[in-house]
C-alpha cells in the first residue's frame, strides 16, 4: 500500500476499510474498520464516506500538520453542509439555534438546559470560569505539565499559580494537588485536564472523585474534558455525574474542537450547577456565538455514526504510531486521545527540524518534560507517511 517514492503513501478509502494486519504489521483486522462495519455506519455506500486517506504528497505549502491536536478526518458531512447552509443567514444572531443546541447537549448528559452554558470553544469556558471565581486571596492549582490556557487566564486574573510536580510517569499527582489546597489559607481553584494535554494520560479517577466528594472548603474544581470522546480505558469516567447529583464545586468544560473536528468554528460549553452557570454567564459573550458553528454543532451532535467512525479512524492512527514508536525503541505514554507524548533521543529543536524538512510539523516544547515531543494523530495515511519518515531517519542514524 505504500508507494515506491519517498514522498507518497497511497491508501485509498476502500483499501483502508479492508485494511489487514499486513501494512500495520501485527494489528488485527478486528481492531480496524472493515468494509462491512463501515456499511453499518454510513448508508447507502461506503463511497459516501469522506476520503480518510488519499495520496499523501506533503510539501512546504501543504505539510502533514501534527502539531495542534486537530482532528485530521474533518467534520461530519452533515455538519459541513449545515455550516455552509448557515452562511446565508450569518447576518443574524443564532438566537433560535442556540437554545436548540443547549437542549441537545443537556439531553446527551441527562441534564436540563439550566446546567448548560454555550461558549466560544473551551478557551472561553476556561477564561469565564476562572474569572467568575477569581476572588481575593485565591490560588490556582495545576499540575506542572498540563494545558496552558488555565495558567494563562489565571495570571490575567492576577491569581497565584501553584504548580505541583507530575508523578514519574507524567500523570497528575492528585495527592500533591490535594496537599497544596489543604495547606493554603484561602480560596482554591483546581484545574484538571482529563485526559491531560500534552501527556494524553488519564487521571486517577478513584482519587479525584473521592476528593471532589469530600467537598474541600473554599475549593472549586474546573475539569476540562476536551478529549474524553477518544478514551478507550474502561475505568475512565466523566465528572458530569457530579453535576447531575447537584454538586456545586465542579465545573465541566467541553468543546466541539476535537472529536467533532470543529476547531476553527469555536463552539464549546460549560456544564455546572445552575447557580454556577448563572454566575459564569456574566463573563461570556452571551448570544454572540459563531452562527455557522452553532448550526454545525447541532448537526454533528445528531450524527452519532460519524462520531463513532471518527473515533475508529483515530484508534487506527494511534495503533500505527504506537507500533512504530515501539519498534524504534522510543518511550511513549499510553495514549487516550488524538495525540501521543513520546521521548526522543535528540534535542527537540533538531527533531522538529528533521521532520519539518520532510514536511511534517510536530508539537512545541513542554517544560519540564525535556526531550519529549507531542505528536498529534493525523489520518492513517498521514501516520503511515510519518512512520516511514521516522524509520528512514533512524536508518540514516539521524535519530
Amino acid at each position: 500500500m505504500m508507494s515506491e517514492s519517498n514522498d507518497k503513501v497511497i491508501l485509498s478509502r476502500r483499501n483502508f476499510l479492508t485494511y489487514s494486519g499486513i501494512a500495520i504489521g501485527g494489528i488485527s483486522l478486528s481492531s480496524v474498520l472493515t468494509k462491512s462495519y463501515a456499511k453499518q455506519l454510513v448508508s447507502p455506500s461506503i463511497d459516501a464516506l469522506p476520503a480518510i486517506d488519499e495520496t499523501i504528497t506533503p510539501s512546504l505549502e501543504n505539510p502533514v500538520r501534527l502539531n495542534f491536536n486537530e482532528n485530521a478526518l474533518g467534520m461530519s458531512p452533515n455538519a459541513k453542509q449545515a455550516a455552509i447552509s448557515a452562511v446565508s443567514k450569518a447576518n443574524r444572531y443564532a438566537k433560535h439555534e442556540m437554545p436548540l443546541l443547549s437542549q441537545s447537549i443537556a439531553t446527551s448528559h441527562g441534564l436540563s438546559t439550566q446546567y448548560v452554558l454555550l461558549t466560544a470553544g473551551s478557551s472561553e469556558g476556561i477564561r469565564s470560569s476562572i474569572m467568575a471565581f477569581a476572588k481575593e486571596n485565591t490560588q490556582f492549582v495545576i499540575s506542572d505539565l498540563t494545558y496552558g490556557d488555565g495558567e494563562y487566564f489565571a495570571k490575567i486574573a492576577k491569581l497565584s499559580v501553584k504548580k505541583v510536580p507530575s508523578l514519574k510517569d507524567w500523570t497528575i499527582d492528585i495527592d500533591g494537588l490535594k496537599k497544596q489546597v489543604e495547606k493554603y489559607n484561602g480560596n482554591s481553584i483546581v484545574y484538571l485536564v482529563n485526559p491531560n494535554n500534552p501527556t494524553s494520560t488519564i487521571t486517577d479517577t478513584k482519587k479525584m472523585f473521592a476528593w471532589i466528594r469530600s467537598k474541600p472548603k473554599n475549593t472549586m474544581f474546573i475539569i476540562d474534558e476536551a478529549y474524553a470522546e477518544f478514551v478507550n480505558e474502561p475505568t475512565y469516567q466523566s465528572v458530569d455525574s457530579f453535576i447531575e447529583q447537584g454538586y456545586e464545586n465542579v465545573i465541566l468544560l467541553k468543546t466541539f474542537s476535537k472529536i467533532h473536528a470543529m476547531a476553527g468554528l469555536r463552539v464549546g460549553y460549560v456544564l455546572a450547577h445552575p447557580k454556577n452557570i448563572t454566575h459564569i454567564a456574566q463573563y461570556v459573550a452571551g448570544e454572540k456565538l459563531n452562527y455557522c458553528g452553532v448550526c454545525a454543532a447541532l448537526a454533528s451532535m445528531e450524527d452519532k455514526a460519524y462520531l463513532n467512525y471518527s473515533k475508529k479512524v483515530n484508534d487506527t492512527s494511534r495503533q500505527i504510531m504506537q507500533k512504530t514508536l515501539k519498534e524504534l525503541g522510543f518511550d511513549y505514554l499510553s495514549s487516550q486521545t488524538n495525540f501521543i507524548f513520546h521521548k526522543i533521543p535528540t534535542d527537540l529543536t533538531k527533531y522538529q527540524q528533521l521532520l519539518k524538512d520532510n514536511y511534517i510539523l510536530v508539537g512545541r516544547a513542554f517544560p519540564p518534560a525535556e526531550r519529549w515531543c507531542r505528536i498529534s494523530l493525523g489520518t492513517p495515511g498521514e501516520m503511515l507517511y510519518t512512520t516511514k519518515i521516522l524509520t528512514q531517519l533512524r536508518e540514516q542514524n539521524l535519530i
